[in-house]
């Protein structure tokens, strides 16, 4: 084997080991910031879940207490436009 053949062939393995350490390094870099980014979102995604489960409790209990009172509304107009009272006679 002549000493460029030789030259040739380990260069080659040198850029295809360059090549694979560079990609591999990267590669693990991107998990990295994925799980750190995952980990950021999961938190403030935590917070915001806390904070609308918090909101929607007060929510129902207003709509809970408008129902309460509608209902009372309801049976308040029911008795005033109901039927005549009996205790008098209606003139013809």
């Amino acid at each position: 084997m002549s000493a460029e053949t030789f030259a040739i062939v380990l260069s080659a393995i040198g850029v295809v080991l360059t090549l694979g350490t560079t990609m591999l390094a990267g590669f693990a870099w991107c998990v990295r910031r994925i799980d750190a980014v995952d980990t950021t979102l999961t938190a403030r995604i935590d917070a915001v879940d806390m904070k609308l489960t918090t909101r929607i409790d007060k929510l129902t209990t207003r709509i809970d207490a408008v129902a309460d009172d509608v209902t009372e509304l309801k049976i308040a107009v029911a008795r005033f436009e109901g039927p005549a009272r009996h205790l008098y006679v209606p003139g013809r």
